[in-house]
């Protein structure tokens, strides 16, 4: 039996905090973007929407390929960073931040997206007419009939963000405690033979994403079923 070890709990230090945060800011970023998506009219939508989508078919290595581009020392941000007497983000946690929620966030957004269009028109409408503000209408009407959608976005794109590799390993390579995270510690484990630890974390992985689907579906069953 493998016993974790101090690099195995950095790793996992990282991965969770790194999960915690894509989640929190999605959260934020994706609530307006999915309700416009949702409610809009705009002729832009539908490109708005392939981009949201578009890391669901790109290659993670190519968007890893292009923030290395972009945040490191020769990069746009990166350079303008380090003329302002800043770090670049490449190989940074910040950077792999970065990333994270950039490939994680059609999982956020297209939840969210789908609970508002189930929403309708007419509870928003109600309240409206009775004098309710932005805020109130939020907190008192949206919010509670699409909290579902808000626990599937939180769910999915938490465990998305768990299972990162490609994008992480090009931007943030393998730096202990910064962006070793746990899905590339697996392929370390892996390429140095060491068979034991990558089964050990990767059952761990695994145990996860299947409790996680889970979740989401009965999340999804019991938010259908009470529609009904």
């Amino acid at each position: 039996m493998f016993a974790l070890g101090p690099a195995e709990w950095q790793a996992i230090t990282v991965t969770f905090k790194l999960c915690l945060y894509t989640t929190l800011i999605l959260l934020i970023m994706a609530t307006p973007l999915a309700w416009w998506l949702a409610r809009g009219h705009s002729t832009g939508r539908v490109m708005v929407q392939a981009i949201v989508a578009l890391p669901l078919v790109l290659p993670p290595t190519v968007l890893g390929f292009y923030l290395l581009i972009v945040l490191g020392p020769q990069g746009v941000v990166g350079e303008t960073l380090e003329n302002l007497g800043l770090h670049h983000l490449a190989f940074t946690f910040e950077g792999v931040l970065i990333a994270s929620v950039l490939y994680s966030m059609p999982f956020a957004v297209q939840p969210l997206t789908q609970a508002f269009s189930g929403l309708g028109r007419r509870p928003v409408e109600v309240a409206s007419s009775l004098g309710a503000s932005g805020v109130d209408r939020f907190c008192s009407v949206i919010f509670p009939l699409t909290r579902g959608g808000f626990l599937v976005a939180a769910t999915l794109t938490f465990a998305h963000t768990l299972g990162e590799f490609g994008v992480i390993l090009m931007l943030g390579g393998s730096i202990p405690g910064e962006t070793k995270v746990l899905s590339v510690l697996i392929y370390d484990h892996a390429e140095a033979m060491n068979y034991d630890a990558a089964h050990s974390l990767s059952l761990m992985l695994l145990i996860f994403a299947f409790v996680t689907l889970f979740l989401v579906y009965s999340i999804n069953r019991r938010f259908t079923v009470a529609r009904l």
